[in-house]
């Protein structure tokens, strides 16, 4: 079984007083490889929710197919439960138990009891780097400790599909890179984890395949990159400078490029082509003392908001 989700044509509507009804979810159709990392993401609003909330058994769709690890949604909604652990947007830990009884009671929920739960939570908690906390409740916890704490249950026990719903939100920089690479590695383990979240940064990082979603539509599928080469194609050149010069920024506007920020002696160029990135680096070199030098392809948020730009503009 190459897939562990397929969604052929789903539809989601919801009934509206006087009203044609509001369609959610428009004809989407998506498939996810086993042991893959896939980001479904879109603005506020675009229908992402939704989509999970069928693929996780919460809402019936209005039509079309979901099959997950084999099993239809819509016609097997128990075998679909087995197979499956999900991270809402909603903290769900119990705040008056230690982080401890928290797996504890979340293991045994899942039938896991015994060496082997010890075995389980003492693997997550070393990944996850939550062993200063096991004593302490819920309730003493941080918003990002407590969003660590739901992240890591999910992987005491053996469910191959995990949904992660905005899974490092109030995380600092530390906690957000542990649990990534926590992620990344449950990954490589063979679990297939759905990704949604507003933090493009993350979602380039861990997905090796995404949707973007508008308006309960696919606007762009694919592999990450593929993904990036549909919105607008620039460059990025970031240099930073011990001493920026009137001529330099003068210099800089002649060239033309898409877009220039300035801050703090550091310039974000954005230019469409690999030969006007390269001169842009040469006129740095030649016009200030540069600190660092730094030329990459557009970032996922550059194609994300030049994609929905698009859609926007083409519905209206």
């Amino acid at each position: 079984m190459p897939f562990a989700i397929e969604v052929e044509h789903l539809v989601k509507e919801y009934a509206r007083r006087n009203d044609m009804p509001l369609r959610a979810v428009d004809d989407i159709s998506f498939r996810v490889g086993r042991g893959e990392i896939f980001g479904l993401l879109g603005p506020n609003g675009a229908g992402k929710t939704t989509t999970i909330k069928i693929l996780t058994t919460l809402i019936p769709a209005t039509s079309g197919t979901a099959r997950l690890m084999g099993y239809s949604v819509a016609t097997m909604p128990l075998d679909v439960r087995r197979n499956i652990c999900v991270v809402l947007q909603q903290d769900a830990i119990d705040i008056h138990l230690s982080v401890w009884n928290n797996f504890k009671t979340f293991g045994r929920f899942h039938g896991l009891t015994g060496s082997t739960f010890e075995r389980e939570a003492a693997r997550v908690i070393e990944l996850f780097g939550l062993e200063e906390f096991l004593r302490d409740k819920g309730m003493d916890l941080s918003g990002g400790t407590k969003r660590r704490v739901q992240v890591a249950k999910m992987f005491i026990v053996d469910k191959p599909v995990i949904f992660l719903d905005e899974a490092t939100t109030g995380m600092d920089t530390f906690n957000k890179r542990t649990t990534m690479e926590a992620i990344r590695e449950e990954s490589g383990k063979g679990r297939t984890i759905i990704l949604t979240t507003h933090l493009l940064d993350e979602a380039e990082e861990l997905c090796g395949a995404l949707a973007i979603v508008n308006h309960g539509r696919i606007i762009a599928q694919g592999s990450t990159n593929k993904v990036k080469a549909m919105g607008l194609q620039l460059i990025d050149v970031v240099v930073a400078t011990e001493n920026v010069s009137s001529a330099f920024r003068t210099a800089l506007k002649k060239a033309k490029p898409i877009r220039i920020e300035e801050r703090n002696g550091v310039f974000h160029i954005s230019v469409r082509t690999r030969e006007a990135a390269l001169s842009v680096a040469n006129l740095a070199e030649r016009m200030t003392k540069v600190v660092s030098l730094e030329i990459t392809s557009a970032s996922l948020e550059d194609a994300f908001v030049e994609l929905i730009d698009k859609k926007e503009v083409t519905r209206a």
